[in-house]
């Protein structure tokens, strides 16, 4: 599961710091960080997807979102059984009306 998360997350934080980088153009002196790089590689995108290059980063950016909610319901499913205990414990702690240790309104209200 590390490594998962792990090849999931290293391109992610890759493409994120580039296109940081290169957008606001700190490039320090490497040409892929300059921002006429930037424009080069999405003017290149663009062209051989056959769209104007501003409208592939949201396309990216929700690409990105979707395969996160993937990976993370893969999680979730994996540590169903943990997440189903603690889901039973907090909901066992709330019914009991251990929620004393919680100042009340009217503790509140007397205090100097």
């Amino acid at each position: 599961m590390k490594w998962f998360l792990i090849l999931w997350a290293a391109p992610i934080a890759f493409l994120g710091s580039w296109y940081g980088l290169s957008y606001y153009d700190m490039s320090f002196g490497i040409f892929m960080l300059t921002r006429d790089a930037h424009d080069l590689v999405f003017r290149i995108y663009g062209h051989v997807l056959g769209m104007p290059p501003e409208s592939i980063p949201p396309l990216v950016a929700r690409a990105i979102v979707i395969d996160s909610l993937f990976v993370f319901a893969i999680i979730a499913f994996r540590r169903r059984k943990r997440i189903m205990a603690w889901w039973k414990g907090r909901r066992q702690l709330r019914s009991d009306g251990s929620a004393q240790d919680l100042p009340s309104a009217e503790s509140l209200s007397n205090a100097p």
